[in-house]
């Protein structure tokens, strides 16, 4: 099917039946009755839970879609929306919460394509990162909003700011021939993050997320990793040094998949900033320190994408319906992005699972890992690969397999156990505590400030 006639079909698809949606700013506890009263209306394939609180001791909560929920099933990805990270930007907010009610209404009346979708997704949900930053913003509404105006948390911290460093760590290690991926964290990376990014890295550290976007407003694009550049000597923020992943491919493609749904991100010229196909490499738009989107691509499983929304940071209550309907086939198109590329337990010769089994694919240098129950996704472009599955006391296995357009490939590992000898054993410790002593000469990197 042709490129441009996807959106198209699918947007077909999501008219049927589609229900009246209220078009309101919603402040915190107002955020609070929307997801719960459509958790009310869909309690079988709903779950609300808090991950943390703010600053003011505000809850972040997430509101979870999936035909189990509260529990992950092998083989069935784990996806993620965060909303509302700057507190001024806030029609991602918004967008979610509309999202949340049409998934809901569209399950009740038997859309078979948001039927599949819950039923093959554990879909999660964060309207709001920053609902401390959004009632500053929200006091000034959006007449007299600034354009910093709640930008930050109550502490006056930016949280696109505020994650561990961890490219810095990659840039370096990439020159020792390090690890590529699960970037180890600092010693004191606790001391040094907001109360809301904590709960947010232990949130993520604590699901197998495989793919993600998160939301903001101020330009209208969808931005991928890498946010910071390598080049330390670019200190003025605007400077274009394209910075690309090992999955850069995969990354425009997932890009793309939300411009060229979206109803008019994908023609490029937009709040008099022109991106060719509505997409751009962060670093190359302007370079980024410390960011959520290369966080989760350095230091978990998760691709995640950054979707700048709108011109208008706050935009008046009468937008946010014509919004709503340019951006509602992107959301759901960009959900069934976490099925492609190839999936699988990696387990032992008892068919028990193995954690953390490492998944490499030949010519990509960004590895995976396997979740608490063995199963692994690995996000591919269609194409034949050379995949290798290893683990701590296993013999690695490599397979080849070819992936599809559609569903993503199935493709088991079964290693077999290796029994090492003592002096072996004593020797891999060595090595270990080697590469331990390697971190700790890593240089940290500069704080710097930009916009994203």
């Amino acid at each position: 099917m042709a490129r441009w006639l996807r959106p198209l079909v699918g947007a077909l698809l999501l008219l049927e039946g589609a229900a009246a949606l209220s078009f309101l700013h919603h402040r915190y506890e107002e955020l609070v009755q929307a997801l719960f009263r459509v958790q009310s209306q869909c309690p079988y394939v709903t779950r609300i839970y808090s991950i943390g609180r703010s600053v003011e001791g505000r809850h972040l909560y997430v509101l979870e879609f999936s035909d189990y929920p509260g529990i992950h099933e092998p083989l069935e990805p784990e996806f993620k929306y965060v909303g509302n990270m700057h507190g001024n930007e806030v029609l991602g907010r918004e967008l979610l919460l509309q999202l949340s009610e049409f998934l809901c209404e569209e399950y009740r009346r038997g859309n078979e394509r948001i039927t599949r979708l819950i039923h093959d997704t554990r879909i999660h949900i964060m309207p709001s990162m920053n609902p401390d930053g959004y009632e500053v913003a929200a006091k000034q509404g959006p007449d007299s909003n600034g354009y910093l105006t709640g930008r930050n948390n109550a502490n006056g911290v930016d949280l696109n700011r505020n994650f561990p460093d961890l490219n810095t760590l990659m840039y370096y290690s990439r020159e020792i021939s390090g690890p590529n991926h699960h970037i180890p964290l600092p010693d004191n990376w606790k001391s040094q993050v907001e109360p809301e990014t904590l709960a947010v890295i232990q949130w993520i550290s604590s699901y197998n997320f495989v793919l993600s976007a998160n939301l903001h407003g101020g330009a209208v694009v969808a931005n991928y990793p890498y946010d910071k550049s390598q080049d330390q000597r670019f200190r003025s923020h605007r400077r274009t040094v394209n910075t690309p992943t090992p999955d850069d491919k995969l990354f425009q493609k997932l890009a793309k998949t939300y411009s060229y749904a979206h109803s008019w991100m994908h023609r490029g010229w937009n709040c008099g900033d022109y991106f060719a196909d509505g997409i751009t490499n962060g670093a190359s738009w302007y370079s980024l320190s410390k960011g959520m989107q290369d966080f989760n691509y350095l230091y978990t499983n998760c691709f995640e994408i950054t979707l700048e929304l709108s011109c208008n940071k706050f935009p008046p209550e009468e937008d946010l319906e014509r919004q709503w309907m340019a951006n509602r086939e992107a959301l759901v198109a960009f959900i069934e992005e976490v099925h492609q590329g190839i999936k699988g337990m990696v387990s032992d010769e008892n068919n028990n699972g193995i954690a953390g089994a490492v998944i490499s694919v030949q010519g990509i240098s960004h590895d995976i890992t396997s979740g608490d129950m063995g199963d692994y996704f690995r996000l591919l472009l269609p194409g034949t690969y050379t995949v290798t599955a290893s683990a701590e006391g296993y013999q690695p296995l490599t397979v080849t397999t070819t992936v599809g357009p559609a569903a993503p490939s199935l493709v088991h590992f079964q290693l077999k156990q290796v029994v090492r000898k003592p002096a072996e054993r004593k020797a891999s410790g060595t090595r270990m505590n080697n590469k331990a002593l390697q971190k700790k000469v890593v240089p940290r990197a500069t704080r710097r400030g930009t916009q994203r």
